[in-house]
């Protein structure tokens, strides 16, 4: 089974829907971007939300001279997006989930593949969270408190079983925490901190083939959990 990874910047007080300025994209130093680097080697497709494709849509096929290699990397990822709208998506290796998305999202899951990501996309994301289909929470914390905002889980959700797989910090201020559910634990506990010599830089990578998509009416969340095709999101 493969792994569904949360994958979001997020401020102190747990917001994740970016209203102020505390998330600079331009304020990268170079263990961060090697980081980032990393876990986007483990993956090979995106799940969005449609607000989210639509904005990467919009911005990253138009771009002609970019060097940092996002733009070619993007375009040959296969990316599912969950939409009761889209008809067409317009960008290439793209596919739409609709109708019973989330027993789609399981047979997805069930294929042979690296890790699945989603980031933004903040409805979907709960959605996904509320029917237990998130295996991994990647979470780049900036020391900012927003005060507003949507957060990062649905109100009133619990989770009592998250396991600290790493925990990192960055020059810039930011941490990196990585954690897992039901009893997950690819690599162990490792606490790293901010060492005296920044990693040289890399560029962000993907590299991630085409998949195909084979859609399941159910799929079994183990553990005695509810199956995936009787479970519906909010809309």
């Amino acid at each position: 089974m493969r792994t569904l990874a949360i994958t979001q910047n997020i401020t102190l007080d747990g917001s994740i829907e970016m209203l102020g300025d505390w998330f600079d994209p331009a304020d990268q130093d170079p263990q961060l971007l090697e980081a980032t680097r990393r876990q986007s080697e483990r993956a090979d497709a995106m799940l969005l939300g449609r607000q989210t494709f639509e904005d990467f849509r919009g911005y990253w096929p138009r771009q002609t001279d970019d060097q940092t290699g996002i733009t070619d990397e993007l375009n040959q990822i296969q990316k599912y997006v969950v939409s009761s709208t889209i008809a067409d998506p317009q960008w290439r290796n793209s596919t739409v989930l609709t109708g019973d998305w989330i027993a789609q999202v399981c047979a997805v899951k069930g294929q042979a593949g690296r890790d699945i990501v989603v980031t933004g996309s903040i409805t979907l994301t709960h959605a996904l969270i509320e029917s237990g289909l998130v295996d991994e929470y990647r979470l780049f914390v900036h020391p900012a408190v927003q005060g507003r905002g949507r957060r990062l889980f649905p109100d009133g959700y619990e989770m009592p079983r998250l396991q600290l797989v790493e925990a990192r910090g960055f020059r810039n201020g930011v941490a990196l925490l990585h954690y897992t559910v039901r009893g997950h634990h690819p690599r162990g506990p490792r606490w790293t901190t901010i060492s005296q010599q920044a990693a040289p830089p890399g560029p962000f990578r993907l590299r991630m083939p085409p998949l195909p998509l084979r859609v399941s009416r159910s799929c079994d969340r183990g553990g005695g959990g509810r199956r995936c095709g009787s479970l519906r999101p909010r809309r």
